[in-house]
């Protein structure tokens, strides 16, 4: 079986954002999203999250925001210590854990702390983006020079080609960042956010994913057997 996950980002970044997901989830293909903890726009966040309970929720841990924050990842203890402040967090505000674990801008895959999440999340059977249990497909972005876009990469035809040909059998996912502009909330990635929408949500993206025989999922889908090593 061919499952694909299609995860949104940065849930609870801001109100904009937050719309752009349950829109994409609602009138689209997003079947999950990373929760961040850290965002200004957190509370609203939750509260979707109630009110769309097919929509799985896990977290995206965040140590740098859009802010450029100072925070040392080579730094074990302040890696443990952060991540076990942001699961805590996440449990006061979802009254359950996450199911699954990623990272705000792949924090978590830099050299040498990808090991430590490893250990800091295998105890919670739940997977973490990247391990190898879930593939991870991060192709659909459109901005892979700094400041530099593309739309082409999140485009209906990209995302279609990436559907037929990244996605085997057994799990996989694809991660995206769906959002609408709203005050107060500024990023180097903003414009591509609404053309994702589009994308997301484009019934010929349907239509690809029923021809190729592609089962849409959720991280809540994924049994404990694919989880534990």
């Amino acid at each position: 079986m061919r499952n694909l996950i299609v995860n949104a980002d940065d849930f609870g970044a801001s109100e904009g954002v937050n719309r752009g997901i349950v829109d994409c989830h609602n009138r689209g293909v997003v079947t999950s999203t990373s929760l961040m903890v850290t965002g200004r726009a957190v509370d609203e966040a939750v509260g979707l999250a109630g009110d769309y309970p097919d929509l799985a929720v896990g977290l995206h841990f965040d140590v740098w925001g859009e802010d450029e924050r100072e925070f040392d990842l080579g730094n074990e203890r302040a890696v443990r210590d952060e991540f076990a402040r942001q699961l805590a967090r996440f449990h006061d505000l979802m009254d359950r854990m996450p199911t699954h674990v990623d990272s705000h801008r792949h924090a978590h895959r830099e050299p040498g702390v990808m090991e430590l999440f490893e250990q800091l999340v295998e105890p919670l059977g739940i997977p973490l983006r990247g391990d190898g249990r879930v593939g991870f497909v991060g192709g659909f972005y459109a901005q892979w020079e700094w400041g530099v876009t593309n739309l082409e990469y999140v485009s209906v035809p990209f995302l279609q080609r990436m559907l037929r040909e990244e996605v085997p059998d057994g799990w996989t996912e694809f991660s995206c960042h769906p959002g609408y502009r709203s005050p107060g909330y500024e990023a180097v990635y903003m414009a591509e956010r609404e053309e994702e929408i589009r994308t997301l949500t484009s019934p010929e993206v349907r239509r690809t994913i029923a021809e190729e025989g592609i089962r849409l999922k959720s991280y809540g889908d994924v049994p404990a057997a694919e989880v534990a090593r």
